[in-house]
């Protein structure tokens, strides 16, 4: 997606429960570094400018009392 000049790579996260966390806590490094991975293909087959800002967002969904619930984290890791 994109949020004024950023184009933004947005995991969501899905957990039926939060007793073991929420659907976040699942965004471990080695997601992290599969979704840069994907990022990166996908700037070079879509041949987007090396020089573009982009940004990995997670939208965590959960339930609570059967009614969901969401939590977007904006910026939420760095291919650093």
């Amino acid at each position: 997606m994109r949020d004024g000049a950023e184009l933004v790579f947005v995991e969501v996260r899905y957990r039926a429960s939060a007793r073991f966390g929420d659907g976040a806590s699942t965004v471990t490094r080695s997601k992290q570094l599969k979704l840069t991975r994907a990022a990166r293909e996908f700037l070079v087959r879509c041949r987007i400018p090396p020089d573009q800002v982009c940004r990995f967002d997670v939208i965590s969904v959960s339930k609570q009392n059967y009614h969901p619930r969401f939590n977007w984290i904006a910026n939420a890791f760095t291919t650093d």
